[in-house]
């Protein structure tokens, strides 16, 4: 038998066991390293940048369809604010919060955005679009989703519609890149 002489690397039972060394170039897993990691998340943004930049290129375009289409940008933050306050999506709602004001968006108006059925803040036009933008986000509901297709039909265009849709789907993919991300809300100075 040969015997190791030397410290046992901690966890080993055995002189066997210590004896029993990586082979070059095999990564060990390494217990302290794990716990350091198992609550960080992946940035998926900066780990697959080609798919970010091709998500973040779609959304350009979704942002020239829906001004090509007729919508104002305060109608669109509100579809953005809308899902991404369904999905629960904190790093969204305070970048599309700030995008909302800065268009012009009342403090009022995003305040009640939540309940927006509830009040009269709110034009045809937008309660339509707000419709759709959640049925786009939740589809499982075939009804409501009829309900909300129905009553934008009767207020927006196609050209409106397709737009409002693909902001809706836009916004999903990026509030998933978010969440899954863990990306921080990081605290702005008050105005």
């Amino acid at each position: 038998m040969r015997v190791i002489t030397g410290a046992t690397p901690r966890g080993c039972a055995s002189p066997q066991a210590a004896r029993k060394r990586p082979a070059e170039g095999v990564q060990v897993n390494d217990p302290t390293r794990a716990q350091a990691q198992a609550g960080r998340r992946v940035f998926v943004d900066k780990q697959s940048p080609r798919a970010y930049k091709a998500l973040t290129r779609t959304a350009e375009e979704v942002r020239a369809v829906a001004a090509d289409a007729g919508l104002d940008r305060r109608l669109v933050e509100l579809v953005n604010l809308r899902v991404s306050q369904i999905n629960g999506c904190a790093y969204c709602l305070s970048v599309h919060t700030r995008a909302a004001l800065g268009a012009g968006e009342s403090t009022q108006r995003l305040g009640v955005l939540p309940a927006w059925r509830d009040t009269e803040l709110f034009s045809p036009r937008e309660r339509a679009a707000l419709a759709l933008a959640e049925a786009t986000t939740s589809p499982a509901d075939a009804a409501a989703q009829q309900d909300a297709y129905d009553d934008a039909r009767r207020v927006l265009t196609d050209d409106e519609i397709s737009a409002v849709v693909w902001v809706a789907i836009t916004i999903n993919a990026f509030n998933r890149v978010s969440i899954l991300s863990k990306h921080p809300v990081r605290p702005v100075p008050a105005q």
